[in-house]
């Protein structure tokens, strides 16, 4: 029978005996340095993927620079995996670099691809994927797998969560506990669990374009990958240095910062230019219904007066009874209009939305005096049909209302809320050039990390023709 040939993601691990009884209970504390750093870590790697998902669709290559980090955060968590609980199978502290280390127990080795497709790399790290995403998050427990740990609480490193993976080491911690010995089978069945998983998580990681076998390869070894031209390899050194990581991990917040800020000054200049009414103002309607005597907004602030008066502009409600009742809308100073109010039966709206769940009703009797009469308001309109009031904001805490106009009980109307928001745009450019700036700095910083190290790159050793390629 031939032996199934080497993948290019190579997961090898030996189960140091004998292992401490307990030792495995405190781990999750012991491995907490590592997590932190880890954190930082896999924020940043989602970042590289993609910067190297770029260099792929044009070059047809993943910069070797770029490749040593995913493949070093991969080694470096596949270490601490092994020593905690997608393992337990040591416990020699893990080292805490992305180099390789021949002597520990845990080992993780991806052959660096010299030519990719730049078409495949479109579609294999999510639609290719899908198969194998179901069978490991079987073994993980759905979304506490390592690949960029999408819906994971773990920071993309901890796939031991949960899952098949969890039980089986779960058991073998309790036996050794008791007996002292770890099962030799289901250290077996575990490893091929894990090394199921980190060759789909280098796969679409964009690593490499051989497709992961469908098939459990258990134990501590694995044949070795043997690709059609060997190609030399550089050492085991990492030319990511300590700051050169920071600097990688630096760059991906700032690109964070960006993508919201430039998300957000989208938004806010569609706004601007395609919403905006006939008037020039941007809205939002609701509908209103109550028992009440009459529907309130919560107190609005209006602080700083010339800066967030000049960007709220001018502010504009309408109101259409439902049921055809005359309408009185206004708006006041809040201490005022909760003055007239304080013995009155209202109810505040929750949100502007339809959804009325969030509507607080104050108890009380019917208004001593109808609104028009109050004294209270700056600015008011009342009638049958619709009642639009406008207003230019002023500096202070304003309320606005809306009742029958006889004082009576019971509102029904559909309701209308709108500002010009003539800064609007201003706004929305700002955000998107300051998010423009945190892009090119976020860039810079990941661009200058993996330039320095490609550039301080250790030497090239030969391989001989019968030995395989690996970073």
């Amino acid at each position: 029978m031939t032996a199934p040939r080497g993948y290019p993601v190579r997961v090898e691990a030996t189960l140091d005996e004998p292992l401490s009884r307990g030792l495995w209970l405190v781990k999750w504390l012991l491995a907490v340095p590592h997590y932190v750093v880890l954190a930082f870590l896999w924020f940043a790697y989602p970042f590289v993927t993609i910067a190297a998902f770029f260099a792929i669709l044009v070059t047809g290559r993943y910069p070797r620079s770029l490749f040593a980090f995913t493949s070093g955060v991969l080694r470096w968590s596949w270490r601490v995996q092994y020593y905690s609980y997608a393992g337990l199978g040591t416990d020699r502290y893990p080292p805490f670099t992305f180099a390789d280390v021949p002597d520990y127990p845990a080992r993780l080795e991806i052959a660096y691809p010299e030519k990719l497709s730049r078409g495949l790399v479109l579609v294999k790290w999510w639609l290719l994927a899908l198969p194998h995403f179901v069978i490991i998050g079987l073994f993980a427990g759905g979304g506490s797998w390592l690949a960029f740990g999408n819906g994971s609480d773990d920071d993309g490193f901890d796939w031991a969560a949960g899952g098949l993976v969890g039980v089986l080491v779960l058991v073998a911690g309790v036996v050794l506990l008791f007996t002292g010995r770890y099962p030799r089978p289901i250290f077996d069945f575990v490893l091929g669990m894990d090394r199921w998983v980190l060759r789909v998580a280098a796969y679409v990681s964009l690593m490499t374009d051989e497709y992961p076998p469908f098939r459990l390869d258990m134990g501590g070894s694995e044949a070795a990958f043997e690709p059609p031209h060997p190609q030399p390899r550089p050492a085991h050194a990492s030319t990511w240095t300590g700051g050169r990581i920071v600097a990688a991990v630096s760059g991906a917040v700032l690109l964070l910062g960006a993508m919201g800020l430039l998300t957000g000054g989208g938004a806010l200049l569609w706004a601007d230019r395609t919403q905006r009414d006939a008037d020039g103002y941007l809205t939002g309607s609701t509908t209103l219904a109550s028992d009440s005597y009459a529907v309130l907004t919560d107190p609005v602030q209006i602080s700083g007066a010339p800066d967030v008066v000049t960007a709220v502009g001018d502010v504009r409600i309408r109101a259409t009874a439902i049921d055809g009742h005359p309408l009185f809308v206004g708006i006041g100073r809040s201490e005022d209009v909760a003055g007239y109010l304080a013995a009155t039966e209202f109810t505040t709206l929750g949100s502007v939305a339809d959804n009325r769940s969030g509507d607080r009703v104050h108890p009380g009797g019917a208004p001593g005096t109808a609104p028009g009469g109050a004294g209270v308001w700056t600015a008011t309109a009342s009638g049958s049909g619709t009642q639009t009031v406008s207003w230019p904001v002023g500096d202070g805490q304003w309320t606005a209302v809306v009742m029958n106009t006889d004082g009576s009980r019971g509102i029904s109307v559909r309701a209308e809320a709108g500002a010009t928001a003539p800064a609007l745009g201003w706004i929305a450019l700002g955000l998107l050039l300051a998010g423009a700036v945190l892009l090119a700095g976020g860039a810079l910083l990941i661009g200058f990390a993996a330039h320095r190290a490609h550039r301080a790159g250790p030497p090239v050793t030969p391989v001989p023709p019968d030995l395989p390629s690996h970073v």
